[in-house]
């Protein structure tokens, strides 16, 4: 018995160290002859270059990056003198590629993965590359493919299918579902396919997890046969022209982890069935068309994490039961007709952290119970007609993580507190804009070292910008526009560090809804989804400031706009502004500015819009750089000439003198010129009667002195 286990052992180590042998040495076999030439066309057709990669069929395609081989023995070939790798693998993402497709990869008939995702390949998608039977991945995303994909689609063996972020038409593609029972995600998001949801699509239902169309243009409502997908794990149909009410066979989709149908026209209520989603984290359908209440079903689920149902036409308070809802972190209910108080229960929604309850028509109170909302890092409740400043600042600064607060359009005609003991230790974004609200801008502030982002425009604070508001070390966006504020801005301005140094690093949240919508005058506001889609800024136009501009304003490298309009400010442009070297925009209209416009200007590469029309600017507009892109109008009420204006004349248009200034003028040049010839003509007299008695050339010294220089 000893014996027979001994030999079988023998038997089972000798057979495996032969398949070991085997695999070893398949790696030094070279590529298949075929499989070489279809790369070398392929690499052909491309733009660039791809490192290790040869013309020369001596080397071995299989030792080339992004190059994976397998053998016959691993591949299951029938003919087994089929002894040189076969490419299996052809792996080339974020590889800058540009060029076309050949049609020759649809020749490496045992390819498992095809990636060249994030390049920018462009053309035509090659027919034979939809008809590989083995093929399991193909991920062309975010490349630059055009036209309609090849019909039909042969892939039987297809588990991943993602043709993403490109410019592709048509129909969708729904031909792969025919044949392939595998199919576990398919992606087209992103491009330009248009028309209803095809009933084919239904033919992916027993395999399909993951289905992501956002961001087409497909229309219609969405049919019945999607409903049949109870493996879907996600469900994304955002940024289309759905219409429709939501169908509650939706309730069917019991696997669902992630919901996401915003940016569409669908209407009706919101289906109360979402008590049979049980797995359901993500439900995002914000920008719609929804009517009627928020379902219960939702304002219970113990499930959800990001519940966003924004710019509807949802009605009815705001009612959630914060003791089942234990994983909420996200609540954006914005843009509704959502009447009634703030919830005082909502601290009770133990890891919410973001809420957006903006523009509803709420008219409420901070409730005292948010002095327990520790959790709370992002606020927003603009154009809520939420009341009482001075106890909301007191009660919301207990919230120890706040980071964001955004309450622009409310407290109107309030004053904006003085209270020093106020703090907000970790606020980076504050919004208190367009509330109409007097007073100053406020010392507590200071308190607040870790601010970003500053915006108390269109109100009607007075008194001066303080000094202290350059101390700040990430203040990059200031806005006090539209206000009263009065005298000079203070040169501390010019040492924010976030507008000096690039490195200064902020860190970006991951909402994914608006910070808040930015009025300005030329439109009704601006939405901005993150921190870092502001530009940096110092806005302090339409105020009463006056005093120069500091030529150490040059010094913020990476300021993008600087707005000073309709004030009082005078002086010259320093020509230090040059510095400013990522401006974009640099309005200094209205003011009472006077010189010239430096010519060190044209230096600003980046600066796309300019005006400083209604100044006292005089002499010629600097031509080159941006420049010659100003319209006219930038440079309109004052004495300049140039390409912009009236040409200049030869004495480059200086200003006139008055008489007055004239006539003083006229002395001084004479003054000058007798005082210059008395000095030469005293030191010529001086050399050439050097021999001469000192006491005659003191008394002739004198005598001239006196009669040409008093």
């Amino acid at each position: 018995m000893d014996s027979y286990c001994f030999l079988v052992i023998i038997v089972v180590t000798g057979f495996f160290s032969i398949q070991a042998d085997q695999a070893l040495s398949s790696q030094n076999l070279p590529c298949n002859i075929n499989d070489m030439k279809a790369l070398q066309d392929f690499m052909t057709g491309l733009k660039t270059v791809i490192d290790g990669w040869s013309t020369n069929y001596s080397s071995d395609c299989c030792k080339w990056t992004g190059i994976t081989c397998s053998f016959s023995s691993s591949l299951g070939l029938d003919n087994s003198t089929e002894s040189a790798g076969r490419v299996v693998k052809l792996e080339l993402p974020k590889k800058k590629l540009a060029g076309k497709l050949s049609e020759s990869i649809g020749t490496l008939d045992q390819l498992r993965v095809v990636n060249l995702s994030l390049n920018f390949l462009q053309g035509s998608l090659p027919l034979l590359l939809f008809h590989l039977q083995n093929l399991q991945v193909l991920d062309l995303s975010s490349n630059d493919f055009s036209g309609p994909v090849p019909n039909p689609i042969l892939l039987p063996s297809i588990k991943i299918f993602d043709l993403s972020q490109n410019s592709l038409k048509g129909n969708l593609p729904v031909s792969i579902c025919d044949n392939a029972s595998t199919l576990l995600v398919l992606n087209l998001a992103e491009n330009y396919f248009s028309g209803n949801l095809p009933p084919g699509l239904g033919n992916c239902a027993s395999s399909l997890e993951k289905l992501s169309l956002n961001m087409n243009d497909l229309t219609g409502g969405i049919p019945e046969g999607i409903f049949r997908f109870q493996k879907l794990i996600l469900l994304e149909l955002k940024g289309n022209k759905f219409s429709g009410p939501l169908g509650k066979g939706i309730s069917n989709l019991t696997n669902l982890v992630h919901l996401d149908i915003s940016g569409n026209k669908f209407s009706g209520i919101i289906p109360d069935v979402f008590h049979s989603f049980v797995k359901l984290r993500f439900f995002v359908a914000h920008s719609n068309n929804f009517t009627g209440f928020i379902p219960s079903s939702l304002t219970n689920s113990y499930t959800l994490t990001v519940l966003n149902i924004r710019n509807n036409s949802l009605e009815g308070s705001v009612d959630l039961n914060c003791s089942a809802m234990v994983s909420l972190t996200s609540l954006d209910l914005g843009s509704n007709r959502l009447s009634g108080p703030i919830p005082d229960n909502l601290p009770s929604c133990e890891r919410l952290n973001n809420i957006n309850l903006a523009r509803n028509r709420l008219r409420s109170l901070i409730p005292e119970s948010f002095k327990n909302f520790h959790s709370l890092s992002y606020l927003s409740l603009s154009n809520s007609s939420i009341y009482n400043l001075s106890s909301s600042l007191r009660i919301l600064q207990h919230c120890k993580n706040l980071t964001t607060l955004v309450l622009p359009g409310n407290f109107q005609n309030e004053e904006l507190p003085a209270d020093s003991t106020l703090h907000f230790r970790k606020l980076k974004i504050l919004v208190i804009a367009n509330c109409r609200l007097t007073g100053s801008i406020p010392v507590w502030l200071l308190h607040s070292s870790n601010l970003h982002f500053l915006d108390l425009s269109w109100n009607h604070l007075n008194g001066q910008i303080p000094f202290w508001v350059g101390n700040f070390s990430f203040l990059f966006f200031i806005d006090f526009s539209n206000n009263s504020l009065t005298g000079e801005i203070p040169k501390s301005i010019t040492d924010l560090r976030s507008l000096i140094d690039s490195d200064i690093s902020i860190e970006e949240s991951s909402l994914d809804f608006p910070i808040f919508m930015k009025r300005n005058l030329d439109a009704s506001g601006l939405p901005y989804n993150k921190l870092l889609s502001f530009p940096p800024t110092l806005d302090f136009s339409y105020n009463n400031l006056s005093g120069p501009i500091w030529p150490e304003f040059g010094n913020l490298r990476t300021l993008h706009v600087l707005n000073l309009k309709v004030n009082k400010i005078s002086g010259p442009i320093p020509s230090n502004l040059s510095g400013m070297t990522s401006l974009e925009t640099l309005d200094l209209s209205h003011n009472k500015l006077s010189g010239t416009i430096p010519a060190s200007l044209v230096k600003l590469s980046f600066l796309s819009k300019f005006n400083v029309a209604d100044n006292q600017l005089y002499g010629q507009i600097p031509s080159g750089g941006q420049f010659s892109t100003f319209p006219a109008s930038s440079f309109q009420g004052n004495n300049l000439c140039g390409d912009h204006n009236s040409p200049c004349e030869s004495n480059d248009q200086l200003p006139s003198l008055q008489p007055d200034e004239s006539s003083r003028s006229n002395s001084i040049i004479n003054s000058g010129f007798f005082i210059a010839m008395a000095i030469g003509f005293a030191f010529g007299l001086f050399s050439s009667i050097i021999s001469c008695n000192k006491k005659i050339l003191k008394s002739l010294l004198k005598l001239f002195c006196k009669k040409h220089l008093y």
